[in-house]
């Protein structure tokens, strides 16, 4: 069985929605198990995350799918606190080979999120993962990647509910990288 692990933080619930259709599509491959983990503020003490419990299920995990959204052209300062916190796991390679991908949420259309997919993108490079992106192209019928972005899902919302924005496009395409990452996940480790 593959393990599909979706990390992020939300601030707000849009970017909760979006983690939730990206565990939907990883979910639906067979052979696959997936951990939905939101990164709890109370686990950053003194700006530094400390949760062994989640970093071992990340470290137990076949493919690792990153989600923040983007605060000030990056990722969030919640989710940065994570990431730093993996510096031990770079330096003895525990990451090395498993699968990366990454989704964001932010205002607009452009709103810097691909700043923040760039940000996920290195992360996963520095730790030797390897990036699995969106294949689609946005003239389709459906809106998926409509915000056209090849290196992970795009969602945009504003101030509306966590209930309308993201949109169901933006969801779709969300709930297609997990499915494309788990089915990947399998390939490698049948």
């Amino acid at each position: 069985m593959s393990t599909v692990s979706i990390i992020y933080f939300s601030g707000s619930g849009h970017t909760a929605k979006m983690a939730e259709t990206v565990t939907k599509g990883a979910a639906s491959v067979a052979g696959v198990q997936t951990h939905l983990i939101a990164i709890n503020g109370e686990d950053i003490v003194k700006g530094r995350y400390k949760n062994d419990d989640v970093l071992a299920r990340l470290d137990a995990s076949h493919a690792i799918i990153f989600g923040s959204p983007t605060y000030m052209g990056g990722p969030s300062a919640q989710f940065k606190a994570v990431a730093d916190a993996t510096g031990e796991r770079w330096f003895r390679g525990a990451w090395r080979d498993k699968l990366a991908a990454g989704f964001t949420v932010s205002g607009g259309p452009s709103g810097d999120k691909l700043n923040t997919l760039e940000y996920f993108f290195i992360l996963a490079m520095q730790h030797g993962m390897i990036w699995i992106g969106l294949p689609d192209n946005p003239m389709n019928d459906k809106g998926i990647n409509r915000l056209s972005s090849y290196s992970g899902a795009m969602g945009q919302a504003g101030y509306e509910s966590p209930d309308v924005a993201p949109n169901e496009a933006d969801k779709l395409t969300g709930e297609i990288l997990g499915r494309r990452v788990a089915t990947f996940a399998v390939k490698l480790n049948p």
